[in-house]
């Protein structure tokens, strides 16, 4: 059976804040224009049954089977993942606390980094990244040192591209270690790395994201009523 990867970065309701903007954003967000306006809503198709289809202002959904090897879910094998990541942010004390999150309702602010950081990943200097975009397990490999598949997950999907002015990675992986460790990690990460980082609540999903120029990271995650934390990892220019 082919596998299909139903991951979209249209994460934003980027139509609804276009029609509802009073003004220009505070210089954090991307001027829309039809170009990105069709790429971040559009989805990263990698499998030519999904051709035509749009799943446009929906969270990444990666076609995982919710479930880790035995191996990763032993205590041991859960604090040697934790040792692996305090090992990456400098040892624990190199773990910067989350802010309060924001709470977003139906739509999200123009001026908000995830608006920027979501544009700057699909639709770089016009580009629309999802229609090159690529599955393979590979891009999992080729994530931003910065940025990796938190130590010991799980990758269920990934798809990528490099072509033109696009630099996309689209990653779905799980994890047995509790989301918010997850999401103190990558916000750790980022501003260790010079990224600036915005923690929201959006539609069910708990949000990191953030940008350094024209780099760009989105880290979604969500707990799992198994227990497991499922992560859909997007980065860009990095």
């Amino acid at each position: 059976m082919t596998k299909r990867l139903l991951m979209s970065v249209a994460i934003l309701p980027i139509m609804a804040v276009a029609a509802c903007g009073d003004g220009p954003s505070d210089g954090e967000g991307i001027d829309a224009d039809p170009a990105s306006e069709q790429a971040l809503n559009d989805q990263i198709m990698v499998d030519p049954d999904l051709a035509g289809q749009n799943e446009a202002n929906a969270a990444l959904t990666g076609g995982t089977d919710q479930s880790l090897p035995p191996e990763n879910m032993t205590p041991e094998a859960i604090q040697a993942a934790r040792d692996a990541a305090f090992a990456l942010v400098g040892g624990s004390d190199g773990f910067k606390d989350l802010p309060a999150a924001k709470q977003m309702g139906a739509s999200i602010p123009e001026t908000s980094a995830l608006t920027a950081a979501a544009r700057a990943a699909v639709a770089p200097g016009g580009a629309n990244c999802a229609e090159s975009a690529e599955y393979s397990a590979a891009w999992a490999a080729k994530l931003p040192a910065i940025f990796p598949v938190y130590p010991r997950g799980s990758t269920k999907e990934a798809a990528g591209t490099d072509v033109g002015q696009c630099s996309l990675r689209v990653v779905n992986y799980l994890s047995a270690v509790p989301m918010e460790e997850i999401l103190k990690f990558y916000h750790s990460r980022a501003l260790t790395g010079g990224y600036s980082s915005e923690y929201i609540q959006h539609d069910g999903d708990n949000i990191v994201s953030g940008t350094k120029g024209d780099a760009s990271y989105v880290v979604y995650a969500r707990q799992l009523p198994s227990g497991i934390t499922e992560v859909d990892l997007v980065t860009t220019g990095a």
